[in-house]
């Protein structure tokens, strides 16, 4: 809902929002690519230097960050590309603070939740707001991405925390953050759980139950898994969230632009 700050009569002008609708295709491509960042991360510093893989990810997330900025509006395969990098190098910086920092997963796993409170909490004292359809400037863009980035990270480390640490693997971790992904859906249709709230409390469990399936599907049978391997996981995930972004991009079933007086807007 948007409320005028001036009352007075003006024509009204389309804003450009610059994230999808969420629909169903929205939360299918969301977890499809939480689980093929996890595998493709563990993918590239398997099979090539570590340190060129998180550089060359690195700059692959500033280009499509770039990319992203420059355009006015939602551009499904260029918004997706992002949220895929965002994956991939999410996955890296919370293996490298627990793998070559040595920082055990319930550490990063708090720091990384502290880390996003406080991005929510700048994010809400200067826009009054964090709802994902008031992103229609750049300085709201950049807390957008900014929390999307912490989703990931978190996600990651909570998921190797009750994988690894709590010993619970890959398959059970999955099905326990597949529970708490529901959680905001029932709150939300059955006790008017805050709209807001909810998105963003799934967003968050839609990291480690991509991850964790991801993972079990990929990691030998000696660690739990099906043994299918990182390479063929991530082909096999690549090619699926292609067809649906290319889906998306010829229906525009997720595109949608707000209509509103030609003047500052609020949003409620």
């Amino acid at each position: 809902m948007y409320k005028s700050l001036n009352r007075n009569s003006h024509p009204a002008k389309t804003i450009l929002t610059k994230v999808p609708e969420i629909t169903i295709f929205f939360w299918i491509t969301k977890v499809l690519t939480t689980g093929m960042g996890e595998v493709f991360s563990d993918y590239l510093v398997k099979n090539m230097n570590p340190i060129i893989a998180v550089a060359l990810c690195g700059v692959g997330l500033i280009g499509s960050l770039l990319l992203q900025f420059l355009v006015r509006r939602y551009v499904a395969w260029i918004y997706w590309l992002v949220v895929v990098m965002v994956s991939i190098f999410g996955t890296m910086a919370a293996d490298v603070v627990h793998v070559v920092l040595g920082i055990p997963y319930i550490v990063s796993t708090l720091f990384f939740a502290v880390t996003l409170f406080i991005i929510f909490a700048i994010w809400y004292k200067l826009e009054k707001t964090f709802s994902i359809h008031s992103i229609y400037t750049k300085r709201r863009e950049i807390f957008y991405w900014c929390t999307v980035l912490g989703t990931f990270a978190l996600g990651t480390a909570s998921g190797d925390m009750t994988a690894s640490t709590m010993h619970l693997g890959y398959f059970t971790s999955g099905l326990l953050f597949s529970f708490f992904l529901v959680i905001p859906a029932i709150g939300f249709w059955k006790f008017k759980l805050n709209e807001i709230f909810a998105f963003w409390f799934a967003y968050i469990m839609t990291r480690p139950v991509g991850a964790s399936f991801s993972d079990w599907i990929s990691v030998p049978s000696i660690r739990g898994g099906l043994g299918m391997g990182e390479g063929l996981v991530s082909l096999i995930l690549t090619i699926i969230i292609v067809l649906l972004v290319g889906y998306l991009s010829i229906s525009r079933k997720d595109s949608k632009n707000e209509t509103v007086p030609n003047l500052k807007v609020e949003h409620l």
